[in-house]
Formats: structure tokens, sequence, C-alpha cells
């Protein structure tokens, strides 16, 4: 069964176009009909029947005095008052051909008439000339031809009629598409710029514009934006602070163990240094995840093969293109997850599939994989799930999370699902 909402049109600017265009369609069709129904049927119904009646008295008087003088004179008589020539063509037969006119209701309406009024054989064509009706009546001595004006047989109005509705309905219609697109384009702005702006792009010359609703929507979306700048720039202002505190003790503290003897407690203390030094170093890479590198257009064969650049990668093959990335960034998103796959298994492997919609890099291995249900955990900062991976592997747990946070400044996304190999397969979602 066909839902009505898979029929109906999904953009703002086609819903609005219908709702306005519709009811003017029908209304224009319930208008021609009760025009062509009550009205122009009705008239064009008493004009057949008046020059069906005139045929058939010409013919009458004919058969009085079936001479051709008589035709001539019904001729004389009929032809300047009444619009209908009256010819005798003697021996001559009715043809047997017709030809319907493109209003079948007219051809209905006079036959109708004609065959009330008329007792001999008849035939008659309204297409042959624009503006005469040729009727031809059957008699004893040949045929008489009736040559009627056509207004005197259907009504013209209709003509002008159906001109001026079409047109009317035309020029509704093209006004109501401008008129709906100068409201449906603030909208489209409004969402392009959203969608710019989820992908860490420019979009410093979006002015929001139209209708007071959508207005407050674009004034409100940039509020959002402002606030959320800001959050990031007081998140790395203060994450640099940080930085700056810690380093400087952690600076001292390796030199007072470097100046110790070389015991297990010295070493069991540079490991912690080392360890806390590295759990900074990760914490300030995630907390800059949202960086300023402006997109740029990049060959994808070309940024694929400096990414996986002396690492032990295999590439499937792959179509080149053009792309608009932050290569910085991308490199290392893409970068962690094949850190990933090569600490936790010995084999990885890179697939690229370019879609329509998006582009799909997918970095696959043959460790032992993470449960389905924890997958969406290893995004989180600092989460390392030892049960699933190897717990002797070095890392602070958020090589995901920043790979993520980049993604996700690119408008796309990371999918973890099971790898062909047994492992785990991440794919980098790319919209285009």
């Amino acid at each position: 069964m066909i839902s009505l909402r898979n029929i109906l049109p999904k953009s703002i600017f086609w819903r609005a176009f219908l709702i306005i265009i519709l009811p003017i369609v029908i209304m224009q069709m319930v208008v021609a009909w009760f025009f062509f129904n009550a009205h122009w049927a009705r008239v064009t119904s008493n004009l057949s029947d008046s020059v069906a009646a005139d045929v058939a008295v010409a013919t009458q008087l004919f058969r009085e005095d079936p001479t051709e003088e008589t035709a001539k004179k019904l001729d004389a008589l009929l032809r300047p008052d009444m619009e209908l020539s009256v010819v005798l063509r003697p021996g001559d037969t009715l043809p047997t051909a017709t030809r319907n006119s493109f209003f079948s209701n007219l051809d209905k309406t006079l036959r109708r008439s004609l065959t009330e009024a008329v007792d001999m054989p008849f035939w008659f064509d309204t297409t042959r000339y624009p503006n005469h009706i040729d009727i031809r009546v059957q008699v004893d001595e040949g045929v008489l031809r009736f040559i009627a004006a056509r207004e005197r047989v259907f009504a013209p109005t209709g003509y002008v009629f159906i001109f001026w509705l079409i047109t009317t309905t035309v020029v509704l219609s093209l006004i109501s598409i401008l008129f709906i697109r100068r409201q449906s384009d603030p909208i489209r702005e409004l969402a392009d710029a959203a969608a710019a702006f989820g992908k860490g792009q420019d979009i410093s010359g979006f002015k929001p514009r139209g209708a007071s609703e959508v207005r407050m929507a674009g004034q409100s979306f940039l509020k959002m934006r402002r606030r959320l700048r800001r959050h990031l720039e007081q998140r790395t202002l203060m994450l640099a602070g940080v930085s700056h505190d810690l380093r400087t003790p952690l600076t001292r503290l390796k030199l007072q163990l470097a100046m110790q003897e070389d015991t297990e407690d010295t070493q069991a203390a540079r490991r912690d240094v080392d360890e806390m030094e590295a759990m900074l170093n990760g914490y300030l890479d995630f907390a800059r995840g949202m960086g300023k590198e402006k997109p740029q257009a990049v060959r994808l064969a070309e940024f694929i093969a400096e990414t996986v650049k002396d690492r032990p990668v295999e590439i499937e093959p792959f179509s080149d293109r053009e792309i608009s990335i932050r290569p910085l960034m991308l490199k290392r998103c893409l970068g962690n997850l094949i850190s990933n796959a090569l600490k936790y298994g010995k084999y990885c492997q890179l697939k690229v599939e370019d879609t329509s919609d998006f582009l799909l890099i997918s970095v696959e291995d043959d460790g032992p994989g993470i449960p389905e249900g924890q997958r969406q955990k290893v995004f989180k900062a600092f989460q390392r799930l030892d049960e699933a991976r190897n717990q002797n592997v070095e890392g602070v747990g958020l090589g995901l999370s920043i790979s993520q946070d980049i993604a996700q400044l690119h408008g796309g996304a990371i999918l973890l699902s099971d790898s062909e190999m047994g492992g785990l397969r991440a794919t980098l979602r790319l919209p285009l």
C-alpha cells in the first residue's frame, strides 16, 4: 500500500507550492466544470437547436418544390440575415468518412439537434473550416449542402473562457513560485550554513534574512556558534595554561631522577613521570582537536600515501579524486586508526570507497577486536578496554577520542564494526 508520506514532496519549496497551487487548480477545475455544464453546454445546445431548425425548415421548403431554382431562392433568403447558405448538389450522396472535433461534446450536441429536427439522412463536419460548419442533407434529387457560421452553432465564449482560465492559472503559478522561492531561500541558506559549520568551514558571509521566524532561527544559530567558539577558545587557553604550569615541575622531576642512582625505585619513578607526561600531551592534543587549520583541496591518493608512509599497511586500489579537508588534522585522525590497528593486530589493511554522498576510508586489523556492546565506550576520553585489547599496549585512551573529534569537525564520523580479517574495522565516513 502506497503511503501518502512517500508521495508528498520533501522540500519546503514544493510543499508550499503544492499548498498554494493545488487549491487554485481545484477551484479552476470546478469553475470550468460548472461553466461548461451549466452555461456553455446549454447555450451551445440552444444555438445548435436553432441552426438545426433552420436546416429542417429549408429542407422541408425544398422538398415541396424540389428544383434548383428553389434552392437558389432559399440561399438568397437565408444567407444575408441568418448566415446560412444553401446549395443543391444534384445526384450527389452523403460522405461516408467522419471527422470528430477536439471537443467531442460539440459534435454530440449538433448531432442530437439535427436528429431531432431533420427526418432525412444527414452528415456534418465541424473540423474542415475554422469559421464554418458543413451540414449536408440527403434528398431525392441529391444533397442539400448548408454552410453555417460557426458562432451560430457553438458559443465562442467557451474558447475565450478556457484561454483566460489557463492564463490566470499560469500567471498565479509564476507569482507563487517567485514568492515561495523568496521564502524558502533563507531556510536553505540557514541549512547550508549549519552544514558548513558542522564541517568546520567559514560561514562569516551568512546573514539571517527572510520571514521573522527564519531570521530568529538564523540569529539563534549565530549566537550558538559564538558560544561554541568562545567555549572552545576558553578550553584551549585553559589547557595551555595547565600545560605551562605542569611541564615545569615535570621537567624538574625528570632532572632530579636523572641525577639519582639507577635503581628499581628510580626506574619506576621515571616510568611514572613519563606516563604523566604522555597523559598530559594526550589530553592537550585531545583538547586541541578543534584547531584553526583551514580546509584545503588535496588529492586523495597523495593524502593516503603520505599518511601510511613507512607503515606496513596494505592498500586496496581505489579511484583518485580531489577532496576538501584539513590535511594535518585528518592525517592525525587516520594515523591514530592505523596505529591502533598495528598495535593490536599483526596485519593492517586500508580500503577506500567512494559513494555518491560519502567517502569511506576503512582500516581493518586481525587483532582481538572489540565487543559490539563496548564499541561506543572507546570514544570516551581515557577509556581503555583492557579486556578486549592487549593490556600491555602503551597509550592513555585518547586516540579514538581525538579521531572522532576530528571526524566530527569534518561533518563525518567513525564507525566500528567486525572485520572480515577477524579483528576490528574502523571506518572513517566523510561527507562529500
